[in-house]
Parts: structure tokens; C-alpha cells; sequence
């Protein structure tokens, strides 16, 4: 740089002052004086320069509001240039660092926008909106515990900030703090009273705690100020559905869409209620609606999935669900519900990996942990059962309803079990309490009119014991309908029901409320449910009542928990008096066995050989034909214990899938038991099956779940049944049919008894043959077979039922005989 003279510096710095430029000229006179102190000229003209101007922190107005125009028409992309640009300009101008992140935000860049809002707090620390906007970004990153702390420090610089109450309150109900999270929207609109976000956010926060009433309305309250609130109509959907007021729900988020015809999840919620409703063809045209609009939406292909499955696409289910899986490797449901279609294909082994993986991603995970168990138990996975107690005890205090026909064969207590009931009537069913009951006419009917819901008129084993009833009932005071929601199949049984009651309707596909239309349309007094809480169950349907009188009969051996059930039918061993208090339904008490039989069944006439099946031609052959789920360690220790003790006998079971074969043959040669000893029995017609029953010696029974139908079939067949009577529903069937089938002395109270009994029986060959003959006998003379007689029993249960309602009264407890 070339050095100036005295002389050219003053010179140039009067050139400079001159020009306006009066920093860069006061730079030159303040060089001078520290060099020449007393300079009297460089003093003057520094003097009439005057005092020196502070720098500008903010560009001038005009520029701010240019930059907030562009930010306020969605150019993210020019306001961040030119917000670039003047930070260079004004580096302490927290204004333009505000905008600058702000606009970095919108266009996706978050981690430049983090730095933006600090750089912002940095210049500015009590900028109340700099520390909002920081606590949104954070909000993104899912660091709330981050976020809340910025909106909380927003809130001491600014206490009046609606916006940030509503933003706290947002994170504390993604924590689950549900009253904390509703005290802060609250506090949101006591400073901004129609601010329509807030009330929208409320009625979610409500719709969580399950005040559904008022969650509907504070929803209601964000539409009546902003009534193009297309997310206000997401929840008011939402909390309708949850009401169970499902057209309504529908009509909600129709809405939504008017609004905002391309939102995805108006699309994907639409589809929920639909599927509930039973129109699945609509649902997945909804579902695919939503994925077109967003392909990456895990959740609609999730839901799809679901809706897929209802109809029995399972291979297109499990792809949807893979898909989802795809998008969001960390979806737990997704996993579960893949893991349900996974069973329904028979692929056990590959569904009990899906319902684990969904466990390591959420270790809490109830219902999948439930679902998976009762797979390894269909396939006799016996590890299952290595602290079963505790794990039961643990998934009772879940929020979740785990579907309590599950764990019936996991413990005997008829507690546990009315708990699991209410527990999942009161999840699935909210608004279940006690219907208005229509009034009883002024005068009785001649008939009553009778309708059976179910999903299983046809070869199905609950049918095999009802169908003939179903023919015999007294025409002159009932009349009967048979309403279907199962699969429509032709087979024999479907046939016969068909002809042997006085109307079938088939209701498969129709919504709740159309099948309620048709049960008030045609006048049911009684309305008895079948399934329970059992496969394909639509238990759903009784909640708003399809008739006065509602049963509980024959499928789901235990409480329904549910409030809109009136009684369930049992006797006085299924049900003892002990054991009353853990029935929350009154109870039609039947004098002989509260299950029906057909005493017209047949059973074919051919002759066959033991080893036709794989048996012994001489030796013991033990049998239990129950479901592979319902054999425990505790059945199968004692059956192998007499597998060794009666020499050459074998043990005939139910081939019900590769994996509880292998397993059983395992447990067996684990026990020092050859495994050839364990002969599996393939499936049959029903005529065929009851025959073969001649080659075996001795029915076992299981504890927890006894054998029901197979218990009936079995001593139908002229076989002795032994069993345990357990303390549950589902523990002491087997002990009602042999008590009405006179042979009491088979029913054994401990695993001790029982054991020995069967030994007696296996090993003194005239004491099994006596017990037979009797049984020959007493299937003609004792009432489990005398299906006119039971039929007539049933019938004064009805009738003593609708006689209550009739007079005015509440069910009570009744007993016929």
C-alpha cells in the first residue's frame, strides 16, 4: 500500500466528507491525530464531522417488510436468499435471523433452522417468539422434553402467549400427561377464546381421557369459529367413532374432505369406520384413495391391510402390511396385525416371528405378547408356559383389552376372567351401558320371536350340538330366525338349519346398523348371540340392542363382562354358587346340562381296523381329541406318566398342525416316552369321526379348556370321558355332560385323582367294560341325549325371561325344573 503525505491524508479526507462518506474520512482524521495529536486541522474538521453514528442492527422497514411478504406468499426459497444476504448486512439483526430460520423450516431444512432460532435467542435471549419457533423445530426432531423447555421459557418472557400453551400442550399429550396437557390448553383459550386450534386440540386431549361428550363438543366449538377447519373434522370423527355413532363419524369426515379434497388422512380415518361398518368394498377404495394421494403412508396400508383380511384376501393383505412395513420398519401393529393374517394361512411359525418382532419394538405390547403365546400353544411350544402366571398377571394391568378367549386356556380363575371380560367390553364397546329397553307391549305375544346371530351355521361343532333343537322348537310359541354373519357356505349343516328354522338371514357384509334395522323390523323378542367372544364374533351389533331380551348362549364358555347382555345360559355344575359373583350377566340356570346335543347324529356304519389309523391292533389306546391349544405341560406330564406305567398303550390326538406334532413327539421323548407312541388322527367327516371313536379305550380330558363338543361326541360314541372339574366355565364342562349323562363317578376334583382314575380304568379292562355297558345304557335313558327334553328346558328359560321383561321387572336369575 502506498503510504500517504500529512498533506494528501487531510487532502483525501476532506474528499471523502464531502462525498458523504464520513466514516471512512473520520477513519483518516483519527489516524491523523494519533499520529499528530494536536493538529489543529485534523481536529477542527473531525469536529465538524460531528459525533460518530451507531451502526444499523435491523435493515430499514421497507426491506423487513419485503422480507416478510415473501416469507407470507410461500417463497421460501427467495426469502431465504435475500434474509442471507442481510444477515451479512446485519449480523446482530435477530429479525432477520427469525425469518431466516423460519423460512429455512418451511422449505425442510431443519437443522440449519435450529441453528437460525438459536443464533436468534443468542441476539435477542427474551424474544418470546424466537424460543417458540426453537421449541416447533424441536418438536420435529422429537425432543420434547427440549421443547417444552423453550415454550416454557417462551411463556416466562411472554405469559400471555396463547400460541405457546397450545404448543406445551401438544407435547404433554404426546407424553401421555393427558391432564397436564388439557390444563394448558385451557389456560390457551382463558387468554384467546376463539382460537379454533386450541379447542381442536382439546377435544383430542378429551377424546384420549375418554370424555367423549366433551370432546365432541370442543370440537363442535373450533367449527363454529372456523368452520372450514377440515382437521377439526378429523377429530370430531374421530370421538363420534369412539361414541359408536359411526354414520355420523362418516358424515364428519366427508366433511373434512369437502374442505380438502386431497387429505390423506380424512381418506385413511373414512376408511376405519367404513371397515367397522362392515362396507369393506367402499373402505379399501377409501384406503387406496388415501395412498394415492401419499404412497408413503404406513398407516392406510396398515388399515388396508386390515380391511383386506375381513374379506379374505389374505395374500393381498400380507403384501399391504409388508408395505407398511417397507415405509416404517418400526411399526409394532403393523407387525401384530401381519402376524394375525399370518395365522389365519396356517404360517404359525412365521406368525410368532411377527408378533416378536412387534414386541421388541415395544416390549409393552399386550395384545401381540397374548397373540403370540396362543400360537405356541396351538403349536405346543411348551416354553410358552415358563412363567405364564406372572406374565398373565401383567398383561391384566395393560391398558390394552387383550380378546379374552385367549388366555381361557391359560389359567383356571373364573375372577381373572370376568376381570378380562369387562376390561374388553369396556374398551371395545364405550358407550355400552345398559340400551334403552323398548317397553313391553300391552299385550303378550302368542310366539316369541327368537333370532340367533352367528357366524357358524354350518359344518361347524357348535352346530352339530344345536341343529337339532333348532328343528324341534315349538312352533306355537316361537318362531325362529337364524341370522348368518359367517361365511356363505353350501355344505350339509348350512342346508339343514336353513330348512329347520322358520326363517335364515343372511346379514355377512351388512353394517351394525342395518342389521339392527332388520332385527327391529322384524319384531325379535330375544336375541341370542352364539359366538361370544369368539372368532368372527360381532358382539358389537348387541350394543344398541337387537331385541329386549339379549342371550349369551353355547360359544364362549364364560362372562361376557358387558352390560347389554342380559343372561348368559349355564347349569348348576358350569356355574356353581360359589362362583356366581364372576358372572355379570343374570343366569338361565338349566336342571340337566346347559349344552344341547343331536340325538339323531349319525354314526357311520363301517368296519375298520386299529391300524387303518396308525394304532396298535392290541394294547391301551388313550385319546384326546381337543384342540392342540388347550394341552398344557400339567395334561401331558400325566399322560406320559401312564403312557409308562400301561405297558403298550399309545396316545391318540388331533392333527392339528406339523409344528404341535413335532413338538408333542419332542416333549414326549424328553419324558423318556417313545415318540412313536403319540399317533396323530387326521380330520374326518363328522359321521367317520364319531366311528373310529370304537377303536380307542379312554378319553383324557384337558383342564383349563375342557373338551366340550369333543366331550359330547365322544361319549355319544359310546367313550368314556375323564376329566377334572376346574373351578371357570370352560373347566367344568365336561363334568356337566358326564353328571347329565349319569356317570358322575368319571368327573375327578385334582390332577391326582384324575391321574389315577385313568390308571384304574386303563389297567382293569372288566371295570372299563362295566363302565361302558353303562354308558350304552344311560345315553338312551339320562337326559344329555334326550334333546326333546332339553329343548323343552330351554324353551321355560326363555319364556320365564320374557315373562320378567313382560311384568316390568329386571332380569334375575332364573331356574328352570
Amino acid at each position: 500500500m502506498v503510504e500517504l503525505t500529512l498533506a494528501q491524508a487531510l487532502e483525501r479526507a476532506g474528499q471523502l466528507a464531502a462525498s458523504g462518506k464520513t466514516s471512512e474520512a473520520r477513519a483518516i482524521y483519527t489516524a491523523i491525530l494519533k499520529a499528530v495529536p494536536d493538529h489543529k486541522v485534523a481536529k477542527k474538521a473531525l469536529a465538524e464531522l460531528g459525533p460518530k453514528q451507531p451502526q444499523a442492527v435491523n435493515p430499514s422497514k421497507v426491506d423487513q417488510e419485503a422480507l416478510i411478504a415473501l416469507f407470507n406468499q410461500g417463497q421460501f426459497t427467495q426469502a431465504v436468499a435475500q434474509a442471507e444476504a442481510m444477515a451479512q448486512s446485519f449480523p446482530k439483526s435477530f429479525f432477520v435471523w427469525n425469518l431466516l430460520a423460519a423460512a429455512q423450516a418451511s422449505l425442510g431444512e431443519t437443522e440449519k433452522a435450529l441453528e437460525g432460532f438459536r443464533k436468534t435467542i443468542e441476539l435477542n435471549p427474551n424474544y418470546a417468539d424466537g424460543h417458540s419457533n426453537l421449541g416447533a423445530m424441536l418438536v420435529r426432531q422429537g425432543k420434547l422434553a427440549e421443547a417444552a423447555a423453550s415454550f416454557k421459557r417462551t411463556l416466562q418472557i411472554k405469559p400471555d402467549y396463547a400460541e405457546a400453551y397450545n404448543n406445551l400442550g401438544n407435547i404433554l399429550k404426546g407424553q401421555g400427561k393427558l391432564d397436564e396437557a388439557l390444563e394448558s390448553y385451557k389456560r390457551a383459550l382463558e387468554i384467546k377464546p376463539n382460537y379454533p386450534v386450541a379447542y381442536n386440540n382439546l377435544g383430542n386431549a378429551l377424546k384420549d381421557q375418554g370424555k367423549l361428550d366433551e370432546a365432541v363438543a370442543s370440537c363442535k366449538r373450533a367449527l363454529e369459529i372456523k368452520p372450514d377447519f377440515a382437521e377439526a373434522y378429523i377429530n370430531l370423527g374421530n370421538a363420534l367413532k369412539e361414541q359408536g355413532k359411526l354414520d355420523e363419524a362418516v358424515a364428519s369426515y366427508k366433511q373434512a374432505l369437502e374442505i380438502k379434497p386431497d387429505y390423506p388422512v380424512a381418506y385413511n380415518n373414512l376408511g376405519t369406520v367404513l371397515t367397522k361398518q362392515g362396507k369393506l368394498d367402499e373402505a379399501v377404495a377409501s384406503y387406496k384413495r388415501a395412498l394415492e394421494i401419499k404412497p408413503d403412508y404406513a398407516e392406510a396400508h396398515n388399515n388396508l391391510g386390515t380391511a383386506l383380511t375381513e374379506q379374505g384376501k389374505l395374500d393381498e393383505a400380507v403384501a399391504s402390511y409388508k408395505r407398511a412395513l417397507e415405509i416404517k420398519p418400526d411399526y409394532p401393529v403393523a407387525y401384530n396385525n401381519l402376524g394375525t393374517v399370518l395365522t389365519k394361512q396356517g404360517k404359525l411359525d412365521e406368525a410368532v416371528a411377527s408378533y416378536k418382532r412387534a414386541l421388541e419394538i415395544k416390549p409393552d405390547y399386550a395384545v401381540a405378547e397374548a397373540q403370540m403365546r396362543h400360537q405356541q400353544q396351538h403349536m405346543c411350544d411348551f416354553t410358552l408356559y415358563t412363567g405364564l402366571k406372572e406374565v398373565a398377571q401383567r398383561l391384566d394391568t395393560s391398558d390394552e383389552a387383550i380378546p379374552p378367549f385367549i388366555q381361557l386356556s391359560w389359567q383356571d380363575n373364573a375372577a381373572a376372567q370376568l376381570h378380562r371380560s369387562q376390561r374388553f367390553a369396556k374398551t371395545n364397546y364405550p358407550t355400552a351401558s345398559p340400551a334403552p329397553i323398548a317397553k313391553p307391549p300391552t299385550v303378550r305375544p302368542e310366539r316369541l320371536r327368537v333370532g340367533y346371530f352367528s357366524a357358524d351355521f354350518h359344518n361347524f361343532p357348535g352346530m352339530y350340538l344345536m341343529a337339532r333343537m333348532l328343528e324341534i322348537h315349538n312352533r306355537n310359541a316361537f318362531e325362529i330366525f337364524a341370522y348368518s354373519y359367517g361365511p356363505q357356505k353350501n355344505d350339509e349343516m348350512r342346508r339343514r338349519i336353513r330348512d329347520g328354522v322358520d326363517h335364515f338371514v343372511d346379514i355377512a357384509g351388512q353394517t351394525d346398523q342395518s342389521i339392527q334395522s332388520q332385527a327391529k323390523s322384524d319384531k325379535i323378542d330375544i336375541a341370542i348371540h352364539r359366538n361370544g367372544y369368539t372368532t368372527s364374533s360381532r358382539t358389537e351389533i348387541f350394543v344398541n340392542r337387537l331385541a329386549p331380551i339379549q342371550i349369551s348362549y353355547l360359544g364362549y364358555p364364560g362372562s361376557l363382562g358387558a352390560e347389554f347382555i342380559d343372561y348368559i345360559v349355564a347349569d348348576p355344575i358350569v356355574v356353581p354358587a360359589e362362583q356366581r359373583q364372576f358372572y355379570s350377566e343374570r343366569i338361565i340356570y338349566l336342571p340337566d346340562t346347559y349344552q344341547p346335543t343331536d340325538n339323531t347324529r349319525q354314526i357311520a356304519s363301517i368296519n375298520t381296523k386299529r391300524a387303518e389309523f396308525g394304532l396298535p391292533e392290541k394294547g391301551v389306546v388313550f385319546c384326546c381329541f381337543n384342540n392342540s391349544f388347550k394341552i398344557s405341560p400339567h395334561e401331558f406330564d400325566i399322560w406320559m406318566r401312564l403312557l409308562s406305567k400301561v405297558g403298550g398303550s399309545v396316545l391318540w390326538l388331533l392333527e392339528g398342525n406339523e409344528w404341535a406334532a413335532k413338538n408333542l413327539r419332542l416333549e414326549a421323548e424328553n419324558r423318556g416316552i417313545n415318540p412313536d407312541r403319540l399317533v396323530f388322527a387326521k380330520r374326518l367327516p363328522q359321521v367317520e369321526h364319531l366311528a373310529r371313536h370304537k377303536h380307542i379305550d379312554l378319553f383324557l380330558d384337558t383342564f383349563n379348556y375342557n373338551a366340550h363338543t369333543t366331550a359330547s361326541d365322544a361319549l355319544w360314541a359310546g367313550l368314556p370321558v375323564v376329566t377334572k372339574a376346574g373351578e371357570q366355565f370352560s373347566a367344568r364342562v365336561a363334568a356337566s355332560v358326564l353328571d347329565a349323562v349319569g356317570l358322575p363317578e368319571l368327573i375327578t376334583a385334582s390332577e391326582d385323582e384324575y391321574e389315577q382314575l385313568a390308571f384304574e380304568l386303563a389297567t382293569k379292562p372288566r371295570k372299563l367294560k362295566t363302565l361302558k355297558r353303562k354308558l350304552a345304557k344311560n345315553i338312551a335313558s339320562q337326559p344329555l341325549f334326550d334333546t326333546e327334553r332339553y329343548t323343552r328346558n330351554f324353551e321355560a328359560g326363555l319364556q320365564k325371561a320374557y315373562n320378567l321383561y313382560f311384568e316390568g321387572k329386571r332380569p334375575e336369575d332364573i331356574w328352570v325344573g
